[in-house]
């Protein structure tokens, strides 16, 4: 966990150097930007594991920047901590019902945003039991037993697409290019053919989604590859 990827969103170049020297002291891999553009401009050539966002920034505002997250699909489940110096009850209230994921008031403690980075990265993490089962809500995919279940149904999964869907449910929320995935996959006869996860994509749906068509687990990203969506979002289905 140490090792994230973090973007701290912020025009306060005091701040962001002060607290990037000190998450990086604390392992964390950190990289800044002052303004929204610039944040847009990292994003479109970087994958992070949580932004530190400021809400009031020289171009807008980070209200504004996590409503466009969440209406994108390539950023949709962008974990995000707001950080502000408006510490109003409706402020917090707003900035979670945009989506961010956590809400850290200024003047604040660089130890104590370390602690809730930390903290938000093992909440966003699937869990692993003590059997190897990563679960999301209805499915089960059992890393020992080398089975997907769904409703406590074995799904019918080659040991390839097993191993494709594996790689997708180990990194919830984040979109993974065709060539990550071929990465994850080396050794496997498909990792010579592109296209083929895409196949492969299909058959896994069929057995996991209740509508294939209209997926909720694994998403396509248009032009950058998939994404398997956290538990909160692929349990949708089940309310």
């Amino acid at each position: 966990m140490s090792s994230a990827r973090l973007l701290l969103i912020d025009d306060d170049a005091r701040l962001t150097g002060m607290v990037g020297d000190y998450l990086r002291a604390a392992g964390f891999e950190v990289s800044t930007a002052g303004t929204l553009a610039a944040a847009r401009e990292a994003l479109a050539h970087s994958r992070f594991e949580l932004l530190v966002l400021d809400l009031m920034l020289p171009d807008g505002d980070g209200l504004d920047f996590c409503r466009w997250l969440r209406g994108d699909a390539r950023w949709r489940h962008q974990p995000v901590l707001m950080l502000s110096a408006r510490g109003e009850p409706m402020d917090r209230i707003l900035g979670l019902e945009l989506g961010a994921d956590d809400y850290l008031a200024k003047p604040f403690e660089p130890r104590e945003l370390q602690a809730r980075i930390k903290a938000l990265l093992r909440r966003l993490e699937p869990k692993l039991d003590g059997d190897e089962v990563l679960r999301f809500g209805r499915l089960e995919i059992d890393l020992a037993a080398r089975v997907a279940r769904l409703d406590g149904k074995i799904c019918d999964l080659t040991s390839h697409q097993f191993d494709l869907l594996v790689v997708l449910a180990q990194s919830p929320g984040r979109v993974l290019s065709r060539d990550q995935i071929m990465d994850a996959l080396k050794g496997h006869p498909l990792e010579a053919f592109d296209r083929s996860i895409d196949v492969h994509i299909s058959r896994i749906r069929a057995v996991i989604e209740d509508d294939p068509k209209n997926p909720r687990r694994v998403l396509t990203v248009r032009g950058a590859g998939y994404v398997f969506a956290r538990k909160q979002d692929a349990d949708a289905d089940a309310a």
